[in-house]
């Protein structure tokens, strides 16, 4: 039987996730978090909007959660109506946001104590991605859940990794973001330097391009930025990148290993933010850079 899906979170990323799962034949019932500006096309494609997550999960056989971080999900899951109040033996719960370990853990006890099952599969690459069913994730499941899960699954996604049992997909999400965060922060910090210097930035983006440090990161933080003096080509909040340094850190900190990179890179992000650019796009760390560094690096 095709199961029914339940989506709590239509957001930049979740929008097209759902569009998707119901393209593909899935019967659909959202709860919105905070945006209602995307509904239309969902609702005129056939899905249902519930009122209280409880509801989301009762008229539901798996439950996709697509929001910020931990404190959301603990919201959805512990708060009034919420998914553990509607605990049924056999309710499968993913969430694919980029979450805290620890507090994942503790949700996954709590709902299995009600008979619910917990998987993590957070979520790689961008909306653009989302809305054409390309997304990556990365999967913390039981093997019997992942069998479960997999082909709805591919209703969004063009790779689907098994990285482990529960709780591993989220632990992966971090480290991956850890390296692509750490690099865009040396990026800013790199065109910075050069730029202070006197360097010419358009030859820095020739021979980084042609050359082993080039990757799509550089390319979607560089391009748009100095052949246009757009910001935009890298679809990620800042704010939401030093939210997930943060759980990085605080990973390595728990485990415990040592961690002088992501530490970095986590403060480069709190100063960003501090500079007024948490609520703007990757990109941005080039404008944070000028503001601390009295540079010019984008072209205006």
């Amino acid at each position: 039987m095709t199961p029914k899906i339940g989506f709590i979170g239509i957001g930049m990323m979740g929008h097209g996730m759902a569009k998707n799962l119901l393209a593909k034949g899935y019967a659909l019932t959202f709860k919105v978090n905070r945006n209602r500006d995307n509904l239309a096309d969902l609702i005129a494609a056939g899905a249902q909007e519930a009122s209280t997550n409880a509801q989301c999960a009762q008229s539901s056989d798996i439950v996709f959660i697509c929001v910020t971080g931990s404190p959301q999900v603990e919201e959805i899951v512990y708060g009034n109506n919420g998914l553990l109040s509607a605990g049924r033996e056999g309710l499968i719960v993913v969430d694919t946001s980029t979450a805290e370990p620890a507090s994942s853990a503790k949700i996954r006890a709590d709902l299995a104590a009600r008979g619910i099952r917990l998987v993590d599969a957070p979520l790689a690459r961008t909306p653009k991605e989302a809305e054409e069913g390309r997304l990556n994730t990365m999967v913390g499941a039981s093997p019997e859940d992942f069998k479960t899960l997999e082909p709805v699954l591919k209703a969004f996604c063009e790779n689907i990794f098994h990285v482990g049992p529960p709780g591993h997909g989220h632990v992966l999400k971090l480290v991956n973001n850890m390296m692509a965060m750490s690099f865009a922060a040396s990026i800013a910090e790199a065109f910075a330097v050069a730029a202070k210097s006197g360097l010419s930035l358009n030859r820095l983006y020739e021979v980084i391009s042609a050359g082993g440090v080039n990757c799509g990161i550089f390319q979607m933080m560089t391009t748009k930025t100095l052949q246009e003096g757009d910001v935009t080509g890298f679809k990620f909040g800042i704010a939401n990148a030093q939210k997930d340094l943060r759980y990085y850190t605080h990973l390595a900190e728990m485990l415990p290993v040592s961690s002088f990179m992501g530490e970095a890179a986590h403060q480069s992000f709190v100063q960003a933010v501090n500079a007024g650019f948490g609520d703007k796009l990757i990109a941005s760390l080039f404008e944070a850079q000028e503001k601390l560094n009295d540079v010019k690096i984008i072209p205006r």
